[in-house]
């Protein structure tokens, strides 16, 4: 079977994206979980120890409060309310933390910092999985053991307002309720007037038993602000006031009932200081936990500081509080202050009840729990409080009966720390099998690829796969049976269930077919290499094969990228790597063409390049031999043609890695991203403060200037006009939502969501993609006309680039100018002038990709994407459309780097193959960093940061993977293989 290298390579990209799904399925683990499931009948409580008699207390405690009303501010970080804003913002809050009848918490939150799985926490008192993340997007029905499902089985009567994602994970279990989109980030006045419109009724009313509230507003201020935005006083003064308004209802209906109620303020996450989150830094996980009630009056001078707790630990406390059974999931511990003044029986039996809750689900989850300090602390506590409960029935009112108790509560608050501890740590539950089928995909993908890396560098057009030989057939036949057997083992003696067990045996029978006939190709193709070894070694051993300086960096470089994916810091300093290497690589061009003008031969730089002349990658093995004669002693590895040595040609190729060298360092001031340097001040930070906002205006005014005038040039008249309007749409768009100010509108002018605006942008992007579509289905149907080929790649470019200025924000679009810059400048100067071959071009672009992915201030950190993208231009949450904005706008350096390697190719190069090679080095060069990465977790599974480091960049690889797949695709559909074509002159 015979394949062209570029749908070779796209194939193998596709076959890889599964293997790397079903990895990413096992490695992203199910949370500890009771053997005793939600849906089955609620088991009694356990009775209250006593030695040698039968306790009197089995049932559970009356709850505390009447009422509670739980309101989760989205995003709210503790400074917000412990700190100078608080103070400012919030006098009522801070009053109440600090003289009020309330207990104040830090409650830590573990990544992923995002929505779902913080409510999730918040409910069911385990830690979600990382792969909620993804799962965040469309929340499904909660399945665990939670607070909710437990008060609804007690009769308690729910009330929600606020973010749909409750609606989502508790259906059916609110008596009232109203869902508000939580995606819809440029929305931050409606989304909480839709919450606090409920209040005045519902307080006033008395059928309900529970009312939640879920503010969003703030969360999406500081999505598109930033934490410093002035909004966010507003919004914080705001909720102080909801606050006051529902703690003075509160006090009005115990004055009827005369039993204490419960209000909790929280938040799901913090907010990082470029006004996201997702990540683990001090900002995104710390959240303030604040409880307030008249059962927790104090003295004048009882001062009482917020202390740090786990998010975990106010499941069980809500449970007791409001008489309910601790959800069996729960790693939580009862915060203890909330029972303290409680008579000692009650609060001894709060703290059994959690501890027996809790190594009841360390039996079941950690084989030798015996040996556990947790358990064994708890079993001696248990004890204790027998001991204790018998004197107090005998009536013992000495003071030994309160020191035990009191040294009783100690030993249960030490043993539910170490257990839920304990618990913490063995929350991953891995699916190895899962995970071993992913890399055996993934790693029979690339040596494939390896395998035919050869071929392709030699410029075949096309591959050849045997499958249909006889040893293809016996080997599939056999891994198959074996694979088969293997399975069936797994899945009927394993003791937890694997995600490939749960699948259709269909299914699973069709993944054992790949992996099989992926491991027979490889087989039949080295067996192929063997046999044909004596002639491939010869044309692999032939004199002009040697290795230019420059690939000889490409090919070092890129290696010590994957090796340094290794090390954490490296993973979240990777933006230092490519900066470094992208440094080193401008150094070693400048060299080159140093060396190209002053110590090469003139006839014989004349003798290589006029035989077919112009042409980037004409022939494989004449380049090869190119290259081989250059590097003789005395020669230069590259060549210049003789008309680019004199005039300002000359001084223009050797000042452009120079030039490229500088708008890099520029580059690195604008947006200082990592984990070392993210707080350090930046360029990007002056500005976006409100104090540079006409600075900023003619910035961004200039910068989309010098994107017109380069990406303009190789535009039909048409698409130039809609260029030139789209980027004056881009600039009022963000003049209207208040990033930027024209020269005659005031500061303080309104602002608005810029609908409008925004889709005034997207026809024109749209229509210039569907002139550029139209050019390259044109030059299907015509094969000879290449010219509309080329423009239609640069108006597809054109169309991105200008999608991109639209979603990028203002202080980013500097970042696209300088990748256009660039770009001109390597096209016209180097990779011109110097011919390099296609691989290297390649490497190149794939360098320059992943050096702007950082440049525009990403990272490896979750907390970085911007996904006020996604909803530029939309006045509802349409999910398909906001995925994809936001994964264009996190990924627009790699992909405008890979289509203008596409337009380059097009335009330049004369080799029949040269596409489909690119198409191949492109999908080698990122398949062999996600091989290894997934390799590089497996074993580092049980690392101190694999959650905070390494799994964000695995995430970041799957879907950079899945993007590289789409632009092979892309490579494939453009490659012309077959047909003739001219020779392309390459002067400008």
């Amino acid at each position: 079977m015979r394949l062209g290298s570029g749908a070779f390579a796209a194939i193998c990209v596709a076959v890889e994206v599964l293997g790397v799904a079903i990895f990413l399925r096992g490695f992203f683990p199910a949370s500890v979980r009771s053997s005793s499931r939600a849906g089955l009948q609620a088991e009694p409580p356990a009775p209250e120890p006593l030695a040698g008699a039968s306790s009197n207390w089995s049932k559970l405690p009356l709850p505390l409060f009447s009422k509670a009303v739980i309101v989760l501010i989205d995003a709210l970080r503790d400074d917000f309310v412990f700190g100078s804003k608080g103070a400012r913002y919030m006098p009522f809050t801070t009053y109440l933390v600090g003289k009020g009848p309330s207990h104040s918490f830090v409650a830590e939150a573990k990544p992923p910092t995002v929505t779902m799985p913080r409510i999730k926490a918040l409910m069911t008192g385990s830690l979600p999985g990382f792969v909620d993340v993804i799962r965040n997007l469309n929340s499904p029905a909660l399945l665990e053991d939670n607070v909710i499902r437990q008060a609804k089985a007690a009769g308690k009567r729910m009330i929600f307002y606020g973010d749909e994602t409750w609606v989502k994970l508790f259906p059916k279990h609110f008596v009232e309720y109203d869902g508000t989109t939580s995606f819809f980030v440029s929305d931050y006045t409606e989304v909480d007037n839709n919450v606090t419109r409920h209040l005045e009724k519902v307080l006033q009313r008395g059928d309900w038993d529970m009312l939640i509230l879920h503010y969003l507003g703030l969360d999406h201020i500081g999505h598109v602000s930033g934490p410093e935005s002035p909004l966010i006083g507003r919004k914080l003064r705001e909720m102080d006031g909801v606050l006051m308004k529902i703690h003075t209802a509160l006090l009005t209906k115990e004055r009827e009932t005369l039993s204490p109620n419960l209000l909790v303020l929280c938040g799901d996450h913090g907010m990082s200081e470029t006004g996201s989150h997702g990540a683990a830094s001090a900002e995104e996980v710390r959240t303030p936990l604040v409880l307030v009630s008249s059962a927790f009056e104090r003295k004048p001078d009882d001062i009482r500081h917020p202390t740090q707790v786990q998010q975990t630990d106010l499941a069980a406390t809500l449970a007791v509080g409001l008489g309910l059974p601790i959800p069996k999931d729960s790693i939580g511990s009862l915060l203890f202050p909330v029972v303290e003044r409680r008579p000692m029986r009650e609060q001894l039996r709060f703290l059994h009840l959690n501890a027996i809750q809790l190594s009841r689900l360390l039996q079941e989850n950690v084989p030798s729990y015996e040996k556990d300090p947790g358990f064994e602390q708890f079993m001696m506590a248990e004890r204790l409080h027998g001991n204790w409960v018998k004197l107090h029935l005998e009536e013992d009112r000495s003071g030994a009966l309160l020191n035990l108790g009191t040294k009783v509560a100690r030993q249960y608050l030490g043993a539910l720390r170490t257990l839920s501890l304990a618990l913490s740590v063995h929350v991953a539950q891995y699916d190895i099998y899962s995970m071993a089928v992913g890399v055996i995909i993934v790693l029979e993908t690339l040596i494939l690829l390896l395998l035919s890396t050869p071929q392709v560098l030699h410029r075949r057009a096309e591959l050849e796969m045997p499958l249909s030989s006889p040893l293809f057939s016996l080997l599939f036949y056999l891994m198959f049976l074996i694979l088969s057997a293997i399975h069936v083992v797994v899945c009927t003696s394993a003791e937890s269930s694997c995600y490939l067990c749960s699948l259709p045996w269909l299914v699973a029978g069709g993944v054992m077919v790949l992996v099989s006939a992926l491991l027979c190709v490889i087989v039949s193709t080295l067996a192929r290499m063997v046999m044909d070894s004596t002639s491939l070694w010869k044309s692999a051993a032939h004199p002009c094969s040697g290795w230019s300086e420059v690939g000889l960096l490409l090919l070092l470089g890129t290696v010590g990228h994957v090796l340094s994916l290794g090390a954490s810091s490296f993973v979240e300093e990777e933006h230092q790597t490519w900066y470094f290497l992208v440094n080193t690589l401008c150094l070693a061009l400048s060299q080159e063409t140093c060396r190209s003008y002053f110590l090469g031969d003139d006839s014989e730089l004349q003798r290589c390049f006029h035989t077919q002349p112009g042409t980037v990658g004409a022939n494989c093995m004449q380049q090869a031999c190119t290259a081989c004669e250059a590097s003789k002693p005395g020669q230069a590895s590259k060549g210049l043609p003789s008309g680019a040595r004199g005039g300002h040609t000359r001084w223009a190729v050797l000042a452009g890695p120079w030039l490229v060298l500088a708008c890099c360092r520029l580059l690195r001031s604008l947006n200082h991203t990592g984990v070392q340097g993210a707080h350090r001040p930046d360029l990007g930070h002056w500005l976006t403060s409100s104090s540079h906002k006409m600075e900023l205006s003619y910035l961004a005014a200039l910068s989309l200037l010098v994107i017109f005038m380069l990406a303009q040039r190789g535009c039909s008249p048409m698409s130039k006009v809609a260029l030139a309007l789209g980027l004056l749409g881009v600039f009022c768009y963000r003049a209207a939502i208040g990033n930027l100010l024209f020269p005659w509108q005031p500061a303080n002018k309104g602002i608005s969501k810029g609908i409008l605006e925004a889709r005034f942008v997207y026809v024109f992007v749209l229509g210039i993609l569907f002139t550029g579509t139209k050019d390259l289905l044109k030059s299907q149907v015509i094969a000879t006309d290449f010219k509309v080929k080329t423009v239609g790649l640069w108006e597809l470019y054109t169309g991105l680039v200008l999608l991109a200025a639209l979603l990028l924000r203002p202080h980013n679009h500097p970042v696209l100018a300088f990748s256009l810059l660039i770009q001109t400048i390597m096209t016209k100067f180097i990779w011109k002038p110097l011919r390099h071959d296609v691989a290297e071009i390649t490497v190149m672009h794939y360098w320059f990709g992943q050096a702007f992915f950082y440049f525009q201030g990403n990272s490896n950190n979750i907390a970085t994407i911007d996904i006020s993208a996604g909803f530029v231009g939309l006045d509802t949450y349409m999910e398909i459309p906001a995925t994809l904005l936001t994964v264009f706008g996190t990924y627009v350096g790699p992909v405008l780097w890979a289509v203008h390697l596409a337009h380059f190719l097009s335009a330049e190069a004369s080799s029949d193959s040269a596409m489909g090679c690119a198409c191949f080095c492109y999908a080698l060069i990122c398949s062999v960093p996600v091989a290894t990465y997934i390799i590089l977790v497996t074993s580092l599974r049980y690392h101190l940061f694999i959650w905070s480091v390494f799994s964000p960049k695995l995430l970041y690889e799957g879907m950079h993977l899945l993007i590289t797949a789409a632009l092979c695709v892309l490579f494939t559909a453009t490659d012309q293989t077959g047909h003739a074509r001219p020779w392309t002159k390459m002067d400008a």
